[in-house]
């Protein structure tokens, strides 16, 4: 197979606006919502724009810096965003953001942000080349920065391993 792929624009492969409700099975003990359910959405999102982007195959890798900055309640929806932020020679990093919106009010809620890795394979399942992502906004290029120092720091805590 030729794995010299075309470059794509980081927006051709973005998804934004997701939208689920909460329901009750969605909560934990305290009646604010499942934070495991939040990440296997978020995660099924990512591998999505992942493979939208790649034209082919991609798996998860990692996943770091996720964090909770609020609680989401029953009724409410949750809104996810996710977008390649960087890509690399076989592994991408793709961000998602999810926010809860309060229905009645319309008020929205930054709840989750998580940075997640992906990696290119072939039907061997070995890491192979992926496709260069295009940042054009001023947005999508400070993401590209950001990116590469939080790829460095997950490098380093590896010990310089790949």
């Amino acid at each position: 197979m030729d794995y010299i792929l075309k470059p794509k624009a980081i927006s051709l492969s973005v998804i934004d606006g997701h939208t689920e409700l909460l329901f009750p099975n969605d909560l934990n003990a305290h009646g604010t919502a499942f934070g495991g359910k939040i990440i296997a959405v978020a995660d099924r999102l990512a591998a999505t724009v992942a493979q939208r982007h790649q034209g082919g195959l991609c798996v998860s890798l990692s996943m770091d810096a996720a964090r909770f900055l609020a609680p989401a309640r029953q009724g409410e929806a949750l809104i996810y965003r996710a977008s390649v932020n960087r890509t690399w020679r076989t592994s991408m990093e793709i961000g998602v953001k999810v926010f809860s919106e309060n229905l009645k009010t319309g008020e929205r809620s930054h709840i989750v942000s998580a940075y997640m890795t992906f990696v290119a394979i072939d039907q061997w399942h070995h890491p192979i080349p992926i496709r260069l992502a295009i940042p054009r906004t001023r947005e999508q290029k400070r993401r590209w920065e950001e990116a590469g120092q939080r790829r460095e720091a997950r490098l380093a805590s590896l010990g310089g391993k790949k």
